[in-house]
């Protein structure tokens, strides 16, 4: 079975160097709690896991079907608890994609795959709590499975 594994270095204060896959990553505390903000705190970490494991995803699948975006930005928040422990109670992502108007069912698709098939980071995160999305394309919201909003474009979705 694969596995992952990080060493995390203590700096001094409250930062933390960690060595992933041979890159070392930053981690620090704001100075009013004794940091120095030499880097982010670990928390939003997860949400970069998130946004950059389902964006390479949609990247990969166009890719493979031959479809290049002209752009592409991920948005992803997190909202807090109210309480301690601080921890997401519901984690939201926004694909914003700019393309060819043909490629648009393909888009879909791919953000679909991604959410439902393909992205471990996503998949682990929805045993603990909603992970929902939109879709933007050329500026216009095609899709979105958040509570309250019934964008769809696609019967597939």
């Amino acid at each position: 079975m694969a596995q992952h594994e990080i060493e995390t270095h203590w700096m001094g204060k409250m930062q933390f160097n960690a060595l992933v896959n041979g890159h070392t990553v930053i981690m620090d505390a704001p100075q009013r709690v004794g940091g120095e903000e030499k880097g982010p705190i670990p928390k939003p970490f997860i949400l970069t896991a998130l946004s950059g494991c389902t964006g390479m995803d949609v990247v990969a699948i166009l890719r493979k079907a031959n479809l290049e975006v002209d752009d592409f930005n991920l948005k992803v928040t997190g909202e807090l608890s109210k309480r301690p422990p601080l921890e997401y109670v519901t984690i939201h992502i926004v694909y914003d994609i700019k393309g060819k108007i043909a490629d648009k069912e393909a888009v879909l698709n791919a953000v679909n795959d991604s959410q439902e098939k393909i992205c471990g980071v996503s998949h682990m995160l929805k045993k603990a709590l909603p992970v929902t999305w939109e879709v933007n394309f050329n500026g216009e919201e095609i899709f979105s499975n958040k509570a309250g909003k019934q964008v769809e474009s696609n019967d597939k979705f």
